[in-house]
């Protein structure tokens, strides 16, 4: 008979059987790996049963743990969602809006503006992928990005809506050929290598939709590059890489480059609201009430003619609008 698991020896061994690589789940967790592989241990001894076979290179699921896995997962989220349930409502708000621009941060001016008693506390960490992490570690409250591109065991702990689609647009240098387009084809990036946050796992989301976007058209994804932060260092590297960038026409400006909107088709990037499933806080409440208006008022979710969304998207976001 199992007595009292730690939820935090199931959050290890969930984190490793996902990613069955410790140093990367030791990342996502934000603890030290001997820390983690201390708390897997000890979750095996107190099971009695073996969970990984570990090697030099590799580390795989026994037979037990496949069987653990499915059953720690409804676990961690009645955990998730009774901590939700329970936090103060009073309580400040966190949002991670990524960016200073863009739809995120527009929900937030308006929010703000709509529910002058509740604290909202903006978070400026672009990625959803990361930012979902933030949430389900009880560091975040809401998030906002592309829900189509996150890992489903991790979906599947949180709530969503969609909110708009946004535009997508190429962030192209001043005296490129195309620049002086005002609309750049799609076809016309074949032969383009394009930043799309390539090695940046808090991004992850963003690379995989540009990834379904080039595919079969000869346009190339950058290559990894550690995650950036900040405007000011994606600026210096953008422009010393001499990368072009796969964007929104919600975008920062930067010197000497120009934002283009694609057509033929017309690329549309999903931006979704995310929480945890159980939350209850007035300021998520003001949230969804204040989205309903932006989202009537202007059809952030209007598919225009020529209009395209990856598959995964069409039945996430669309069947369920």
């Amino acid at each position: 008979m199992f007595h009292d698991i730690d939820p935090r020896l199931l959050r290890a061994f969930e984190a490793v059987a996902e990613d069955l690589h410790f140093t990367r789940a030791a990342a996502r967790l934000y603890v030290a790996q001997q820390a983690l592989s201390r708390d897997v241990r000890r979750l095996e001894r107190e099971l009695g049963t073996q969970l990984f076979v570990r090697s030099t290179r590799s580390v795989s699921l026994t037979g037990e743990g496949q069987r653990l896995l499915p059953y720690a997962r409804r676990v961690l989220a009645a955990y998730n969602e009774l901590a939700a349930a329970r936090a103060p409502e009073d309580r400040p708000l966190v949002f991670d809006v990524g960016t200073p621009i863009g739809t995120a941060y527009q929900v937030l001016e308006e929010v703000r503006t709509a529910a002058p008693d509740v604290e909202f506390v903006a978070r400026f960490h672009s990625g959803l992928t990361g930012a979902a992490a933030e949430i389900l570690a009880g560091r975040l409250d809401v998030a906002a990005g592309r829900v189509a591109g996150l890992d489903p065991a991790v979906l599947h702990q949180l709530e969503h809506r969609a909110v708009r689609f946004e535009r997508v647009a190429v962030l192209i240098a001043e005296d490129h050929l195309l620049a002086a387009l005002d609309a750049v084809p799609l076809d016309a990036l074949a032969g383009e290598t394009l930043y799309a946050g390539a090695g940046n796992p808090d991004t992850a989301e963003w690379t995989d939709f540009a990834l379904r976007l080039f595919e079969g058209r000869g346009i190339e994804v950058a290559p990894a590059f550690p995650g950036i932060e900040g405007a000011q260092e994606f600026v210096r590297v953008v422009r010393k890489q001499g990368w072009s960038v796969l964007a929104s026409t919600e975008f920062i400006a930067v010197p000497g480059m120009v934002l283009l909107p694609i057509v033929e088709p017309i690329p549309l990037s999903p931006i979704s609201l995310v929480w945890r499933k159980g939350l209850r806080h007035k300021g998520l409440e003001a949230l969804n009430g204040t989205i309903d208006q932006l989202v009537h008022g202007r059809q952030w979710l209007e598919v225009p003619i020529g209009g395209w969304l990856p598959e995964a998207d069409k039945s996430l976001i669309l069947n369920n609008k």
